[in-house]
């Protein structure tokens, strides 16, 4: 069973279509949607595991240009 998350982030001032652009194209990123509100990119993504979640968007999601702040929120089935 893989782990599925939605990642919140926020953007600098005009950046957000590019940031989007880019995360898209990232191994496990499912979807990548430019929004309005208090972030500016939401991101679904699946990883095999919580440790390769973090990794991803450690070392791959908040490197990209732009971004200022992340916010990740796994997906709990209940």
């Amino acid at each position: 069973m893989s782990v599925m998350a939605y990642v919140l982030i926020q953007t600098e001032v005009g950046k957000a279509a590019q940031v989007a652009s880019k995360v898209a194209g990232i191994p496990g990123v499912v979807a990548a949607d430019d929004v309005t509100g208090p972030y500016d990119v939401i991101v679904r993504a699946e990883a095999a595991s919580v440790d390769e979640l973090g990794t991803m968007v450690v070392s791959r999601v908040q490197l990209i240009e732009g971004i200022t702040r992340t916010l990740t929120c796994p997906v709990v089935r209940l």
